[in-house]
C-alpha cells in the first residue's frame, strides 16, 4: 500500500484548483460536505490533473461561499469552540495563522490528538480532507497546499464530535472478521449520520492490544484493505456512506508519516471506531456474492472513476488504488456501478497527463 507518496503535479493545476476552491465553505445546504478539494487532489495524484478544472466546472455550482467569521479563536476558546460549526471560518483562519507562523507538521502534531476523538464529526469528511492535504504537502509545500491543510483542520475543529459510551463487544483477530462482527444499529432506514451515530451502542474490540507504533501502522493498513474489500460485497447497503469505512482510516494512514510515532497507536484506535461505526450504521442486511472482475489495469479503473465523475467514487477509487490488488479494484468498479454519475457536458472527459 502506498501511504507515503506525495501528490506531484508539475502542471501546477492542483494549486490552481485549491486557490479556486478556498473561497468556498467546507459545507453546503447546512450539512452536506464540499468534496471538491479532496476529489481534485485524488485526481491529480492519479495522473488526471488535466481533467481537474473541467470536473470543477461541473461540481462548483453546488458550492456555497465561505461563511462569515464570528470572531478570532482565542486561547480560552481552543477547546470550548470545538464542535461549533458556526465557527468554521474562525477555525480556518486560526489554522491559517498557525501554519503561517510555524512548520505545518508541528501544528498537525499539536492538534492531531485534540481532534482525533472527534473524527466522526462531519461524517468523517474533515479527517479525510486533512489526509488528502497531507499527501499533497508531501509532494510540495506550496502556499495553496498549506492553505488547504488549514481549511481541513478548521473543518475538523468545527465539526468535532467525540463518540463516547461505547460498550466493548467480543471482537476478532483480523480486521475483516472484526468488521463482519459489527452489530447493525436499530432502524437503519431512519435518520442521517448524526442520528445514526447516536444509536451506535457498542463495537467489537479489535487491535486493542496493539502498543507498538509499527504494529499500529500495519494494523491500520489491514483495516483499510479489509474495509475496501468489503465494499465489493456490502456497498449496496449505502453506496455513498459505506465508502467512508475505508476512506476515513486511509486518511489517517496517509497522515502517519507526518506525525510523531507516539500518535500512531491512538490513531489506529480512532480509525477503527470510525470505520466500525460507519459499518454499523449502513451495512446491508446481507452481502452479495463476490464477483471477480478478472485482469483489469489500475489505470483503467482510474479512468472509469473520472468518467463517472461522482466525488465519492473518485475518492474511494483513490483508496482502492493505494491497495491495488484484484479485490480492491473490483470494489472500485462496484462503486462505479452503484454510484450516481456526476455527468459531463459533451461526454466523457479527456484524461490528463500521466
Amino acid at each position: 500500500m502506498s501511504d507515503t507518496a506525495g501528490t506531484t503535479d508539475p502542471t501546477g493545476i492542483l494549486d490552481e484548483a485549491f486557490e479556486r476552491l478556498h473561497g468556498f465553505g467546507p459545507e453546503r445546504l447546512g450539512r452536506l460536505t464540499n468534496h471538491a478539494p479532496m476529489a481534485v487532489e485524488a485526481l491529480a495524484a492519479r495522473g488526471q490533473a488535466g481533467a481537474v478544472h473541467r470536473w470543477l466546472d461541473r461540481y462548483a455550482p453546488k458550492l456555497e461561499d465561505l461563511p462569515a467569521p464570528v470572531a478570532p479563536i482565542t486561547v480560552a476558546e481552543r477547546h470550548t469552540a470545538l464542535g461549533d460549526p458556526r465557527r468554521a471560518a474562525d477555525w480556518i483562519g486560526h489554522f491559517g495563522r498557525e501554519i503561517a507562523a510555524r512548520p505545518w507538521r508541528e501544528v498537525l502534531a499539536e492538534w492531531w490528538p485534540v481532534l482525533l476523538p472527534g473524527m466522526c464529526g462531519g461524517s468523517t469528511h474533515p479527517v479525510i480532507r486533512v489526509g488528502h492535504a497531507v499527501r499533497a504537502l508531501a509532494g510540495g509545500e506550496t502556499t495553496p497546499r498549506l492553505a488547504e491543510l488549514a481549511h481541513g483542520l478548521g473543518y475538523w475543529a468545527a465539526r468535532h464530535r467525540p463518540v463516547t459510551g461505547l460498550a466493548p463487544l467480543p471482537g476478532a483477530v483480523s480486521a475483516a472478521e472484526a468488521l463482519d462482527a459489527v452489530p447493525p444499529i436499530t432502524d437503519r432506514a431512519a435518520g442521517g449520520f448524526p442520528d445514526r451515530l447516536a444509536r451506535v451502542r457498542g463495537l467489537p474490540v479489535w487491535a486493542a492490544s496493539v502498543t507498538d507504533p509499527d504494529q499500529a501502522r500495519r494494523a491500520l493498513a489491514e483495516l483499510v484493505r479489509a474495509a475496501t474489500h468489503r465494499y465489493a460485497t456490502h456497498g449496496h447497503g449505502d453506496e455513498v456512506m459505506l465508502v467512508h469505512a475505508a476512506t476515513a482510516p486511509n486518511a489517517v494512514l496517509r497522515a502517519l508519516p507526518a506525525l510523531p510515532r507516539a500518535l500512531w497507536v491512538p490513531s489506529l484506535r480512532a480509525a477503527w471506531t470510525a470505520s466500525a461505526a460507519v459499518t454499523a450504521m449502513y451495512a446491508p442486511d446481507a452481502p452479495v456474492a463476490y464477483e471477480p472482475r478478472g485482469s483489469v489495469a489500475a489505470a483503467e479503473v482510474a479512468e472509469l472513476a473520472l468518467a463517472h465523475g461522482d466525488e465519492h467514487v473518485i475518492k474511494f477509487t483513490d483508496t482502492a488504488l493505494d491497495i491495488g490488488d484484484e479485490r480492491a479494484l473490483a470494489a472500485a468498479l462496484r462503486a462505479v456501478e452503484l454510484g450516481e454519475p456526476l455527468g459531463w457536458p459533451g461526454g466523457r472527459p479527456v484524461a490528463g497527463p500521466r
